[in-house]
């Protein structure tokens, strides 16, 4: 009997422990700045900080490169070539979902390099809370295909 109890109190407390997740729904301006966060990094140079946004297992789908990036290594990688041009981001239009620890940010982003030159891309961020930050767990950018 004792140990019937005590399997039911530990099945009571595993269950109050799932019911009391924490749910955070960011708004669309902390999203907003989600992009702006990571627009700053790209003017720093410094391919490391950029990666920082990124949860350990992100996907990049970048604009500017054929090789999908799914480690910190592999999007450092790239965005050492990606920042040698100097990229500023800018967004031409967008639209915000958010949820329970997750959010969308999709659109249309426009980027002018250091030379003058500039590349418009469609893109989609999606944000995971990780129990301290909003980090990007997906982003996926190409390049408008009519010039």
């Amino acid at each position: 009997m004792m140990k019937k109890l005590m399997l039911l109190l530990s099945l009571v407390s595993v269950s109050a422990f799932a019911s009391t997740e924490v749910c955070v729904k960011a708004t669309d301006a902390q999203i907003e700045g989600l992009f702006e966060r990571w627009n700053e990094t790209l003017k720093s140079g410094d391919a490391k900080k950029v990666s920082a946004n990124y949860l350990s297992d992100a996907v990049l789908l970048p604009t500017v490169s054929n090789k999908v990036r799914l480690t910190d290594a592999e999007r450092v990688d790239y965005f050492e070539h990606f920042l040698e041009k100097k990229p500023t981001g800018k967004i031409d239009s967008r639209t915000i979902r958010t949820g329970c620890n997750k959010a969308i940010d999709s659109g249309v982003y426009t980027f002018t390099f250091a030379d003058k030159s500039t590349v418009t891309a469609r893109y989609t961020f999606t944000y995971a809370w990780d129990g301290k930050d909003w980090k990007i767990s997906s982003h996926h950018s190409s390049a408008m295909p009519e010039g």
